[in-house]
């Protein structure tokens, strides 16, 4: 078997390099797809079973005291359903009495992806109204409690009004026996101080706050592939896409993490609700995951949902901050900094974040967040460019020793690959390296350099909400978006082109050289599907690639040599 010439290695780790980013922007990038239409299940779909909290039994949970212990509570409830609006420069939150819900939370600096677009509201609200599948309503053991606790027509103070924060809106509502109150105080923040209290003859019953009924921009398309629940458990997040739980696909997932949770949530690409303990409570000792029957596809698919609450009865109100809001690493900051953790930069997070902070410090100056990559881009390309000379110097310089590397290869060409004489080939090869100054795989040494930085820049690009529907020119309106109009990918087409055409050919195979100028079509057509971001950002390296490899041309001794020989 013959061996393979070191032109032939270099194809081969460059090849591989192309199918491992196939592979990342198959598996990895998990672009989108726009959902087919089909007909949703019937409303009379199964529903699940009530939660088993794990801290008592069920009848430890809701047995009522003996009738002697306690008189009966006077009776507290609304007439008729009503609804409060509490407004800030941030939000607008639309709370109603019936079962003392949110319907609506709309943030207000930052809009949706229908057309035209519409002020992002992060709520899905439920076909029918009178579901209690809304956010901030009560999980209980007891599945009729349960039901009147998130239908109940709450008595609310203050009336319906449209409140300006800071504010605070207190629910309360009695039967005479079971009694529920919910206090809610909305500051200038995202965060949202929540005090609820459950009692049962006077009792204090295990309970769960929830948030129900799914999350985020619902207007992305897949809009379920991108949420999930979270949770902090010994200052480390953990997530669960919605698509792994319930159901009996996936039993190794329990319905209930065990404490002490730092915090929980649910999230989509660019926004959180997150429980936190409030200042004063101590944390949490679990939280429930609840899939719900129903879905597009006609079979049971899971829907965001998280419940947080005690390990047990407590006597007194549970107190809790609510955060709903952007994941900025700003914002998430000022409101706890162990939330930053949310903002998921994926494995090379720890070089993607300092980029990002690069890039916002550049913006502070460069106001377009689409000429603050340009200015990134030609400064790490300044920084590299001393590497970069040294590749392509090194690729010269093989250039220069191919004639003596094909004789060699030709004397040897008759000898097997496992001819003990082959080993002598491979010696003269490396004393003509060394001779020559040479290193065979400095021509990959780019790509090595630029790979991890593509890698993290499209993290960072996919992760900051910065940059979600931010500007650039013309026809890129989102730089978090893919180029719609497919320019940008053409354009790296080209300009890859013409940067593999000026860079030494170090390949004497005709086949190979083809193969290799047909390379940046190959990248033009995996990076199809990108943010537009990080088209910017390789676009302008290669630009900045083609001025640096005619200025490394011009300046080589081959070059000043045929200078020479012509004058």
């Amino acid at each position: 078997m013959k061996e393979p010439s070191t032109e032939q290695r270099l194809l081969l780790a460059f090849v591989l390099t192309i199918v491992i980013m196939t592979v990342f922007d198959l598996v990895i990038f998990r672009h989108p797809q726009k959902p087919p239409v089909a007909e949703k299940p019937a409303a009379t779909a199964t529903a699940p079973a009530a939660p088993k909290f794990s801290a008592l039994p069920p009848a430890a949970a809701v047995a009522p005291a003996p009738a002697t212990a306690v008189a009966a509570a006077k009776p507290v409830a609304a007439a008729a359903q009503q609804t409060v609006t509490v407004e800030s420069g941030l939000y607008r939150v639309v709370l109603s009495n019936r079962g003392a819900v949110v319907q609506r939370w709309q943030l207000l600096r930052y809009h949706d992806e229908s057309k035209p677009a519409k002020i992002l509201d992060v709520v899905h609200p439920p076909e029918n109204p009178q579901s209690e599948e809304w956010p901030l309503s009560l999980l209980l053991v007891d599945p009729k409690l349960q039901s009147e606790a998130n239908t109940a027509l709450y008595q609310m103070n203050p009336g319906p009004a449209t409140l300006h924060a800071p504010a605070t809106v207190q629910f309360r509502w009695s039967d005479g026996h079971f009694s529920i109150t919910k206090t809610l105080h909305f500051t200038s923040s995202y965060a949202v101080d929540v005090q609820t209290s459950v009692t049962l003859n006077g009792q204090p019953v295990e309970y769960a706050v929830a948030w129900r009924g799914g999350f985020g921009d619902a207007t992305v398309y897949n809009a379920p592939a991108f949420v999930q629940a979270f949770y902090a458990h010994g200052g480390k997040v953990e997530t669960l896409g919605t698509k792994k739980l319930g159901a009996d696909k996936h039993p190794e997932i329990p319905a209930q993490i065990p404490g002490p949770l730092e915090f929980a949530g649910i999230e989509d690409q660019y926004f959180a609700a997150a429980f936190l303990p409030s200042v004063e409570a101590s944390a949490w000792d679990w939280q429930t995951l609840r899939p719900v029957p129903g879905g597009k596809t006609g079979e049971t698919e899971s829907i965001g949902e998280i419940a947080v609450g005690a390990a047990q009865p407590m006597a007194e109100p549970l107190s809790l901050r609510l955060f709903v809001g952007p994941k900025s690493l700003r914002v998430l900051g000022e409101i706890n900094p162990h939330l930053r953790s949310l903002v998921h930069y994926g494995i090379l997070g720890f070089f993607a974040e300092p980029l990002f902070y690069v890039l916002r410090y550049i913006h502070t100056y460069v106001p377009n967040w689409g000429w603050a990559i340009v200015v990134m881009t030609i400064l790490l390309n300044m920084l590299l460019f001393p590497l970069k000379m040294s590749s392509w110097r090194s690729m010269q310089r093989m250039q220069k020793v191919m004639p003596e590397m094909k004789a060699i290869q030709a004397r040897y060409k008759k000898y097997g690959m496992r001819d003990p004489r082959r080993q002598k080939m491979n010696e003269e090869m490396m004393d003509l390296y060394k001779r020559e100054g040479v290193n065979p795989m400095g021509s990959c040494l780019p790509m090595v350099i630029q790979m991890p930085i593509w890698f993290a820049l499209y993290e960072m690009l996919n992760a900051s909400i910065e940059l979600r529907h931010a500007p650039w020119i013309l026809w890129i309106h989102d730089l978090s978006a893919p180029d719609h109009y497919y320019i940008l990918p053409f354009l790296l087409m080209i300009s890859g082109y013409f940067m593999q055409k000026m860079m030494p050919m170090t390949m004497t195979d005709p086949a190979q050289q083809k193969m290799m100028n047909f390379m940046p079509v190959v990248f033009g057509l995996l990076f199809i599907h990108v943010s537009s971001g990080l088209l910017v950002y390789i676009f302008t390296s290669y630009l900045v690639g083609i001025l640096q490899q005619w200025y490394l041309n011009k300046t080589s001794p081959l070059a000043r040599a045929a200078k020479q020989a012509k004058t």
